[in-house]
């Protein structure tokens, strides 16, 4: 049971109102999860939904390396609403549903393609130690280029903000299925 849910429409100010159809007509096509639920302070929808619109579809990062730091950060935060709503694009992205199902159960994946390797391995080291090495980011660079690798930050970032939003407000799939993290 969520602890807040989104407001209501019909209650919505003005502000709410903009903000709320600013994003359904956007490239998600709809609000709800974390969105929805910041909707109750239209200020932080309006700025945290462009920050994710850039996020999710105008980085950098192709479609399968930011969906993969994505299914990182929700497996990390064990964020089950993160993980039902970007398991299903990160493999129609190409990720490797393996890979996705090493992640979710703590594995340590094993990575054929050495991009997917130097997102996962460059996600988890900022979140285990708050850092990356400067081995992995020069190796970051090298495989993703300087641009992507600010944005990997960025989406960690990002996401880490969508995580603690889905956990604190328990925010669950909406269609009533579960995700369970670790083995």
């Amino acid at each position: 049971m969520p602890r807040l849910n989104p407001p209501e429409v019909d209650g919505m100010s003005a502000h709410q109102r903009r903000i709320h159809d600013a994003i359904a007509s956007g490239p998600r096509g709809r609000v709800r999860g974390p969105l929805a639920v910041w909707l109750h302070r239209p200020g932080l929808a309006e700025h945290a939904q462009a920050l994710g619109q850039y996020c999710r579809y105008d980085s950098s990062l192709p479609a399968r390396l930011s969906e993969l730091a994505i299914l990182t950060m929700a497996a990390w935060w064990r964020s089950s609403f993160e993980w039902w709503a970007h398991h299903p694009i990160a493999v129609q992205a190409g990720l490797d549903a393996n890979v996705a199902e090493q992640i979710r159960v703590g594995d340590t994946p094993v990575f054929e393609q050495a991009d997917e390797s130097a997102v996962y391995r460059f996600v988890r080291a900022l979140l285990e130690t708050r850092q990356v090495p400067d081995a992995l980011y020069q190796e970051a660079v090298q495989v993703l280029g300087t641009e992507s690798v600010v944005d990997l930050v960025g989406i960690a970032g990002y996401y880490t903000l969508i995580s603690m939003t889905i956990n604190v407000f328990d925010i669950q799939p909406t269609d009533g299925s579960t995700v369970s993290f670790e083995r």
